[in-house]
């Protein structure tokens, strides 16, 4: 049996912080979490590898590394620093300079060694190579090409002081070249699959005639299960690859110290969640290896990388800090949600890129009512707060340097489109579609029908269109025949992710970028508030279809979407009466329609009392908006 539903995401002023919290489901389902205090033991004639990804501009952990790098160093140890990519942007502190601000702190940290990640070339490859020029570390890439040759470095050999040689070669997503903007990287080669495993071996065997002892592989993979029909994750690379004996990886923001079957692989998570610390003995072999949850350690207020954060936090806050207004509600933060469904933030995003052209409609070639907007979920990098909007906000939540266009399309063009980029779904894709002006329905119980690789990039075009069906335009019965406007960003326009169907197609550039969008249509269009009546839940344009049963379809989803700032549940009617004896040792199960803020105002009389449930039960709730009937909560102490 199937049930038609639409997918609720939940959004409330914690989910910010919630996502930083570690709790053992990342990705794909759950991986080995070997989190440690800072160690106290003699490391005398050790080294030790510290490393990072996907910091994203998170510039105050720096500090933070290098208070971490200093206690190691004061136990014996010879430290070496390293980074698994996607350190150029994510935050207008990196964002403002193009990512050369991230150069910056990872010279005043003191970092040995770096991969490449697919967002370093957000601002285009001229400007990467720029940038690489101030770097003080070694950067590498093993598989990323231009002109028959790596366009970095394809691995680094670095002596220790006791004479042992640790090997490092690095490789990158292929995915980089849908995933950054395709006509920013034009002339670059980005080899996956089996192309990257036989390089991977090529380059560890190379370390190890250069007299390597060990040999670690840094790498922007993940593990993400949209990057596994090319064989593409770091899972994938260890199980089609020999010679490498450790992987620090990025990309998926997972936090790991296994893949489950092996520990070579150890991700940290994104923004210094977590330190990775890697032990080698004086015979070159890894003797221990685990993370160090950073909010165990004290920045280093002496050292220069605290100093080169509060240089840059001073000049951008300035310009950045600026008030443009107030919501009323949390956005939804969560990345997951936003690949997977409908969300609150998507509709905010989706509407200002439709006020744009509906402000002047006479530059459109196409009726107003043929207008639509779309937006990649992955593009969304974090959430609007309730309380205060700054210009800050908007440019953390939208950090590409993207600019809207409009993209003439046919109905059958966009159904393309919205068939690939939800090809995976209910598993979360970046590409996914935040719609505007869209009413349609996805039904997931149905396969893929993949039909062939679109050119230079590691998506499959659907053969037929199987999941996708599009009920109306704008109220209007949609036509596959006819020609409807399109606004986007002009990274999808140049067929990123996995919008090869718009790469061919005509329109107009306006050259506004999507922080000066959002504020525009925040302060003139909305007054300035962001109002719970508007963007309080998603606008559930989205229908999704999931299986009764089964791990990919997750059956119900149920929601605290809409809480906001005032704590207000999007369930209609009274709240139940608080039922009395609710303590812990007590259970719950969980019923059709149930979310967590509404469960504890059934049994404590207090929504805010949620997260005790939450934190209670993080063995079985994958995330706070997605709970299943059926489920057996354990109650905690409300008190």
């Amino acid at each position: 049996m199937q049930r038609k539903h639409h997918v609720l995401q939940f959004v409330l002023m914690l989910s910010l912080m919630l996502l930083c919290l570690s709790t053992g489901v990342h990705a794909e389902g759950t991986y080995p979490q070997d989190i440690r205090p800072v160690p106290t033991e003699d490391l005398m004639g050790k080294i030790v590898i510290l490393h990072s990804n996907d910091v994203h501009g998170a510039i105050e952990g720096y500090a933070k590394m290098a208070a971490l790098r200093k206690a190691y160093e004061a136990l014996g140890a010879e430290v070496i620093l390293a980074d698994a990519g996607d350190f150029s942007q994510g935050s207008p502190y990196v964002n403002v300079s193009s990512g050369v601000d991230a150069i910056t702190m990872m010279n005043a940290a003191g970092y040995t060694v770096a991969g490449l990640g697919n967002h370093e070339f957000d601002f285009g490859y001229d400007k990467l190579r720029e940038n690489l020029e101030k770097a003080e570390f070694k950067v590498i890439c093993a598989n990323i090409y231009e002109n028959g040759a790596p366009i970095a470095a394809p691995h680094y050999l670095y002596e220790a002081k006791s004479g042992l040689k640790i090997g490092f070669l690095g490789l990158d997503t292929q995915e980089s070249q849908t995933k950054a903007n395709p006509s920013k990287i034009i002339g670059l080669t980005f080899y996956g699959g089996s192309d990257m495993y036989r390089i991977a071996e090529e380059e560890a065997k190379a370390l190890r005639d250069e007299g390597a002892d060990i040999v670690i592989a840094i790498t922007h993979l993940g593990v993400d299960e949209e990057s596994a029909a090319g064989g593409n994750r770091s899972i994938d690379l260890v199980k089609n690859t020999t010679g490498i004996d450790a992987i620090f990886d990025g990309h998926s923001h997972t936090v790991m110290t296994g893949d489950g079957e092996n520990d070579l692989i150890q991700s940290t998570g994104t923004k210094f969640e977590n330190i990775g610390v890697l032990v080698i003995g004086e015979d070159g072999k890894a003797e221990d290896h685990y993370l160090v949850a950073t909010d165990q350690i004290a920045a280093d207020e002496s050292s220069a990388a605290y100093a080169a954060a509060k240089e840059i936090q001073a000049r951008i806050d300035e310009e950045y800090g600026v008030k443009i207004g107030e919501s009323e509600v949390a956005f939804e933060a969560d990345k997951s949600a936003n690949r997977t469904g409908e969300t609150n933030s998507g509709d905010l995003i989706v509407d200002a890129m439709r006020w744009y052209f509906l402000e002047d409609p006479s530059m459109l070639e196409v009726p107003e009512d043929h207008l639509v907007a779309i937006i990649n979920g992955g593009s969304i990098r974090a959430a609007i707060p309730a309380g205060e909007v700054t210009k800050e906000d908007v440019n953390t939540v939208y950090p590409f340097t993207n600019s809207l266009v409009v993209r003439y399309v046919t109905g059958e063009d966009l159904l393309e489109a919205l068939e690939a980029s939800t090809f995976c779904t209910p598993e979360p894709i970046g590409g996914y579609p935040q719609t505007g002006g869209i009413t349609m329905t996805l039904d997931t119980t149905k396969e893929y029908d993949k039909g062939d690789q679109y050119p230079g990039s590691s998506y499959y075009s659907p053969a037929s269109i199987q999941r996708v069906s599009i009920e109306s335009i704008n109220g209007k019965p949609f036509d596959p025949n006819d020609t409807y406007a399109v606004a986007m960003n002009d990274f999808m326009a140049a067929g990123g992710d996995t919008y090869f169907a718009f790469a061919m197609t005509e329109g107009i550039e306006t050259g506004v970028l999507f922080d000066e969008l959002l504020i525009d249509y925040i302060t003139n269009e909305l007054g300035g508030v962001l109002s719970a009546e508007k963007y309080g839940t998603a606008r559930k344009e989205q229908t999704i279809i999931l299986a009764e049963n089964g791990d990919a379809a997750q059956d119900e989803v149920a929601s605290s979407e809409g809480a906001g700032e005032t704590g207000a549940s999007d369930q209609s009617g009274d709240a139940p009466a608080a039922e009395a004896g609710a303590a812990a040792g007590d259970t719950y199960t969980v019923e059709r329609g149930d979310c967590l803020w509404n469960i504890a105002e059934k049994l404590y009389g207090d929504g805010t009392k949620w997260t005790l449930l939450y934190e209670n039960n993080r063995d079985i709730i994958k995330r706070p908006g997605l709970i299943l009937p059926g489920q057996v909560l354990k109650l905690p102490d409300a008190a």
